[in-house]
């Protein structure tokens, strides 16, 4: 028979946690995902099979984590907190296709940590055609950091499952001209399809958080993705932008491109690209935000 873990009920929860000693840390971001069905909803919406390999970051008690041990290749897992990850190893021992790391997932806010990296390359390479996805309920603290890193660095996930605040959700599907329109938005909608798939109430989670969640899915599309010649510094561009996104678009690439261009080459990509005087960084489409981060680069001393 294939192994099994308990039901992360709350009354399964404050008794492990009881017997275990452990208190709940806050700054770990610490909101188990207590409904079944929500749980299962991730998983199959997920659609895991048989050559993923999945990384999850944040493994709790590990229910989430056999629950995809079930019908995945492998699944490594992370947790920083050592009574959480002593506890979660006590519940997977079984699942001989799991391995759980005691660790930060994250070297700091710009990467994640190459171990981390290094184990899902290593089961990637076990077996032809396996595949990687992020599937997880994210500790809060650290969503938008993986979320974002995972796409910069190798490998690149293929599509990314996760619950996070619905806040964030928010600003990854948002649409131009939006209050959520963000750098974060033109990072991930230049090289993935996102979709919303569920809300989350605070009472499906124990402690129950403050705000709303979200069931949020990420497809990487490797087609757009082809489409920014020069991901690092689109990334980078696209940040430095929004630091003063209320700021008119061209008096803030003049800020952030000196000493490099003079105002006089800048205003040549704004008319080359036909933005006028009021045009601001949240009204642009993702093609016109990459064609204005190409305009600029290629203008860029050290651009090659």
């Amino acid at each position: 028979m294939p192994p099994t873990v308990s039901k992360q009920t709350i009354s399964f929860l404050k008794k492990r946690f009881e017997e275990a000693g452990i208190s709940i840390n806050p700054r770990h971001g610490q909101n188990f995902l207590i409904d079944l069905n929500l749980m299962r909803m991730l998983v199959s919406t997920a659609d895991i099979g048989p050559d993923d390999v999945v990384l999850e970051v944040g493994a709790g008690t590990g229910s989430l984590t056999a629950m995809m041990a079930a019908c995945a290749a492998a699944v490594i897992s992370v947790e920083i907190d050592e009574r959480m990850h002593q506890l979660a190893s006590e519940e997977l021992i079984d699942f001989e296709n799991v391995t759980l790391l005691h660790q930060d997932a994250l070297r700091n806010k710009n990467a994640l940590d190459e171990r981390v990296l290094d184990a899902v390359r290593q089961q990637l390479n076990a077996a032809p055609g396996r595949k990687f996805k992020l599937v997880a309920n994210l500790p809060y603290c650290v969503a938008t950091p993986v979320i974002s890193n995972l796409l910069m660095q190798a490998p690149v996930p293929e599509s990314m499952t996760v619950t996070i605040q619905k806040e964030l959700a928010d600003r990854i599907v948002a649409s131009p001209g939006s209050k959520d329109y963000s750098a974060l938005s033109f990072w991930i909608q230049a090289q993935c399809q996102s979709e919303i798939v569920r809300l989350l109430a605070p009472t499906v989670f124990w402690p129950r958080p403050k705000v709303t969640s979200a069931i949020l899915h990420i497809k990487l599309d490797t087609e757009r993705r082809a489409l920014v010649p020069d991901l690092k510094f689109y990334h980078e561009f696209v940040r430095k932008l929004f630091c003063h996104r209320r700021k008119f678009l061209r008096s803030v690439v003049v800020s952030i491109t000196k000493p490099d261009l003079s105002k006089p080459q800048v205003d040549e990509v704004m008319q080359e690209l036909c933005f006028d005087e009021n045009t601001r960084a949240e009204q642009l489409s993702i093609p016109q935000m990459i064609a204005l981060a190409e305009a600029v680069r290629r203008r860029l001393p050290a651009a090659v």
